[in-house]
């Protein structure tokens, strides 16, 4: 099973501009699904779908996603908002107020959970959320399970956009999830760069934006000195596959420009590639 991950589209960063970046890399990134090799069976938008979590943006983005074959699940970010969101979206589940619900898959469970606290940029993990994430989880307790999230609940060193492993809803999170073995891994947003992490007996796969990303700058950061270090980078618009096998889960990360050739399977290649293949059990 391939699934497919964007995130931090912030589509309606340019409000009055109906060809804004966003939307143009937004765009690219879904061609490259739609009509590339890897076509996904599912494709999961996680966080940050819009920039000012305004009803158009929302509808923009409903209409980008309206191309897609294939079953689109999202959940939310800081920069989103519920009630416009359910506006445009009424299809995906609302659970006590939050975005959050279940996705029954072959052989595989995702479970998206909603972490956004209005007001406040980093996450959010109340305690009726936890409450929510626990009987899901306790109802099935043999299934694969893989949650999808907006906020990463570990720290990556970027101190400007860092979780800190204190937070409060941090800790309420690792506690539902203690002893869950099911859980197979914690597919994230928010920070704008594919970073992979251990965390609490699991694996985080943190997926690039297709928005511009955060410059990977991993030296301390003073708020009151200002030192003109590069923090957002027009890197080319990304996105993960996560590949989902009997051995896990194996994600991959590309963007979404053209990549130039220098080899192709031809007749030259062939004897390698034979030979390759010939070397693995059958």
């Amino acid at each position: 099973m391939l699934i497919a991950q964007i995130t931090d589209i912030h589509l309606g960063f340019e409000p009055d501009n109906p060809a804004e970046f966003n939307r143009k890399r937004l765009d690219q990134v879904l061609r490259h699904l739609i009509d590339g090799p890897n076509r996904p069976d599912v494709l999961l938008a996680t966080g940050d779908l819009v920039d000012r979590g305004d009803v158009d943006s929302y509808r923009r983005l409903a209409n980008a996603l309206s191309a897609c074959p294939f079953p689109v699940f999202l959940c939310l970010g800081n920069h989103d908002d519920r009630t416009h969101f359910t506006q445009q979206f009424p299809h995906i589940p609302v659970d006590d107020g939050f975005i959050q619900y279940v996705v029954p898959l072959d052989g595989l469970r995702l479970i998206v959970i909603d972490t956004l606290e209005p007001g406040r940029h980093g996450g959010a993990f109340c305690a009726a959320r936890a409450q929510w994430l626990s009987a899901r989880l306790q109802e099935d307790r043999d299934t694969p399970t893989i949650i999808v999230m907006h906020h990463p609940p570990v720290e990556v060193g970027i101190e400007w956009m860092n979780t800190h492993p204190d937070e409060p809803w941090v800790a309420r999170f690792a506690e539902t999830i203690a002893g869950h073995g099911q859980v197979q891994a914690l597919i994230c947003g928010h920070l704008h760069r594919a970073i992979v992490a251990p965390w609490k007996g699991t694996t985080i796969a943190i997926c690039p934006s297709t928005a511009p990303q955060v410059s990977l700058d991993l030296s301390p950061i003073d708020p009151d000195k200002p030192d003109n270090r590069p923090m957002i980078i027009a890197d080319p618009p990304a996105y993960a596959l996560h590949r989902w096998t009997r051995h896990g889960l194996v994600s991959h990360f590309d963007t979404a420009d053209e990549h130039v050739m220098l080899a192709k399977f031809d007749q030259n290649l062939q004897p390698l590639v034979r030979a390759l293949v010939s070397e693995r059990p059958t």
